[in-house]
C-alpha cells in the first residue's frame, strides 16, 4: 500500500492543503507546534476515521469552523482507490472511492500503523488502554472481529443493564446470555490466535534490533486461565462455567465480572512482566518492537506492506536506538511518514513544516 496525497480542510492549526507523498521515506521536520504532529494526524485520520491524540472529534476540528474533512488518494494490489472523512456539526461521514459507506466498510481498507511518544502507556497504563489498542489492531485485517467486538459489547451494556436492574429472572435475560458468551468466545479466541502469532515475531524483532540477549513474550490474560490452541466451543463452556461461578457475586454488584472485558495483554521481558521491571529504554523499545510486528501481521493478513507513521522520533529514542530504528527502515520497502526537529542523517524526501504551511524540498537546518 502506498498514500499518494492528501487533501485536509480545517484540520488542527494546519492551513487547508494538498502533498503528494512519495513512495520510501518521507520526513516533515521544523520546529515543535508547528503542525507536524497534526499533519500525521490527519494522515491517521484519514485512513481510520479515528485520532491517535484525542477521542473526541471535535478537538480535531480548526478552532471557529463547523466543519472539517481529510481526502486521501491511495494506491493497493488492485488500484487507486479514495478515503474521505468528513466532520460536520458535530457527525463524521465516511466515504470509499466517492461513495458514502458505513464505518465498518471503511475501517480497514488502508492499514495504518503510528508510533507516538504517547504510546508507552501500552505498558504502563491500565488493561482497557491494551484492550483497546489491540482490539484495534485486529479489527484492521478482520471484518469478522470487528463485528464480533461491536456486538459483544452492545450485549454487555444490555446484560449489565439486567443484572443492575436484578431482572435476572426475565426470559429475556437468558437469550441475552447466550449471545454474550457466543460473541464472547468468539472475541476471545480471535485475541488469543493473534497474541500467539504476534508474540513470535514481537521476540525476533525486539532481539534483532536492540538486544539479543533477552526474551520478549506477549501474554494474554485471561479470567478463563490460560488459553493457548482451545477451540471457540471449548471457550465458550470455560465462559459458561466462570459465568456460573460468579452468578451470585454479578447480582450483588449488578454488572458482568467474567468476559473479554475483563482480560488484559502482559508485556513479559525475560520471565518479568515488563510494566513493573523494565527501564524507560526497554519500554520504549518494546513498544517499537511492537509497531514493526505489526506491520509483519499486516502483510501477512492482507500481502501488502502497510503505512508507518512516526512522530517526533528524535525525541523518543537515544542515539544508539535511533540509529538502529533508522538503519532498519531504510532496508524496509514500506511507506514511512517520520517528524523531527532536525535532518535525521537518512536519504528521505524532506517537507519542511512552519506555521501550518508544509513545503516539499526546504533545505533542513
Amino acid at each position: 500500500m502506498e498514500i499518494l496525497e492528501i487533501n485536509y480542510v480545517n484540520f488542527r492549526n494546519l492551513i487547508d492543503g494538498n502533498i503528494k507523498f512519495f513512495p520510501d521515506l518521507n520526513l516533515f521536520f521544523g520546529k515543535n507546534g508547528q503542525g507536524k504532529t497534526s499533519f500525521l494526524e490527519a494522515v491517521y485520520f484519514g485512513a481510520t476515521g479515528q485520532s491517535f491524540r484525542t477521542s473526541k472529534a471535535a478537538e480535531t476540528m480548526k478552532y471557529g469552523s463547523n466543519k472539517a474533512g481529510v481526502y486521501i488518494v491511495y494506491e493497493d494490489l488492485i488500484g487507486k482507490k479514495t478515503l474521505t472523512v468528513k466532520f460536520i456539526n458535530g457527525k463524521k461521514e465516511y466515504y470509499y472511492n466517492e461513495k458514502k459507506v458505513a464505518y465498518d466498510e471503511f475501517y480497514g481498507k488502508l492499514n495504518v500503523v503510528t508510533y507516538i511518544p504517547e504510546d508507552i502507556i501500552l505498558i504502563t497504563g491500565s488493561p482497557l488502554v491494551r484492550r483497546t489498542f489491540f482490539d484495534g489492531e485486529i479489527a484492521q485485517t478482520s471484518i469478522e472481529y470487528f463485528q464480533n467486538l461491536r456486538a459483544y459489547n452492545k450485549i454487555l451494556k444490555i446484560r449489565n443493564r439486567y443484572l443492575k436492574e436484578k431482572k435476572t429472572h426475565h426470559q429475556e435475560f437468558s437469550v441475552y446470555e447466550e449471545q454474550f458468551v457466543h460473541y464472547g468466545a468468539r472475541v476471545i479466541a480471535a485475541r488469543v490466535e493473534y497474541v500467539n502469532k504476534i508474540s513470535i515475531i514481537l521476540n525476533l524483532n525486539y532481539r534483532k534490533l536492540f538486544d539479543d540477549k533477552k526474551e520478549l513474550n506477549l501474554v494474554y490474560s485471561s479470567e478463563l486461565g490460560e488459553l493457548k490452541k482451545q477451540s471457540v466451543e471449548e471457550i465458550e463452556a470455560l465462559l459458561r462455567e466462570r459465568i456460573k461461578k460468579r452468578e451470585s457475586m454479578e447480582k450483588r454488584y449488578g454488572f458482568s465480572l467474567c468476559g473479554p472485558q475483563k482480560d488484559d495483554f502482559l508485556f513479559v521481558l525475560n520471565g518479568h512482566e515488563a510494566k513493573s521491571t523494565a527501564s524507560q529504554g526497554e519500554k520504549k523499545s518494546i513498544v517499537f518492537s511492537l509497531k514493526l510486528s505489526e506491520i509483519d501481521m499486516v502483510i501477512r493478513a492482507k500481502r501488502e506492506n502497510p503505512i508507518l507513521i512516526i512522530d517526533d522520533i528524535s525525541s523518543y529514542f537515544d542515539t544508539n536506538r535511533k540509529t538502529s530504528v533508522l538503519n532498519y527502515l531504510e532496508k524496509r520497502n514500506i511507506q514511512v511518514l517520520l517528524s523531527s526537529t532536525g535532518g535525521l542523517g537518512i536519504d528521505s524526501k524532506n517537507f519542511y513544516v512552519e506555521s501550518g504551511v508544509i513545503e516539499y524540498g526546504k533545505e533542513i537546518r
